[in-house]
This record gives C-alpha cells, structure tokens and sequence, in this order.
C-alpha cells in the first residue's frame, strides 16, 4: 500500500479531517453526500490517494468551508512548518 507521507501533505490531510469533524460529519455521512463509498473518505484522510482539484472543490462543498479558506489554513501550516525547521 503506498501512502502519500510529505510533511506539506500531512498539513493538508489534517486540515481536512478538521474541517470535516467542525461540520459535525462522519465520514460516512460525508461519503453519502458525495455519492462516494466511506472508503472514498478514509482513504485521501489516511493518505493512501491524494484528492484532486474538483474532489477537492465537491468535498469542501458538501462540509461547508470556503475552499479558499481552507487552502489558506494548509499554507499557513506549511509556513509553519518550514519556520520550525529553520530553528
């Protein structure tokens, strides 16, 4: 199984599943939503795929977060990140 394990992913990846718990979703509620198996959910939140731009877009849609909000929230993360690796 390969799994999607840069930090800058990680950042992202975590971002997601906290704006999916702040909805109050599953991710079996959110599968269903998106037509998708649970699976579907499990797998881009665990790292074993990688979302595309429209996933991206459907999924932000279906928990209620500006999409750009979100992209913000994971750059922030990496600069912090990046930050802490310089000290």
């Amino acid at each position: 199984m390969k799994f999607v394990f840069s930090q800058d992913y990680q950042i992202f990846r975590r971002c997601m599943i906290a704006a999916r718990k702040e909805a109050k979703l599953t991710q079996q509620t959110l599968a269903k939503s998106l037509k998708k198996p649970q699976s579907f959910v499990a797998k881009y939140e665990n790292g074993e795929r990688r979302l595309d731009v429209i996933e991206f877009l459907l999924v932000t849609r279906v928990i209620g977060v500006d999409p750009c909000d979100l992209l913000r929230k994971v750059e922030q993360g990496i600069s912090e990140a990046s930050c802490e690796e310089e000290v």
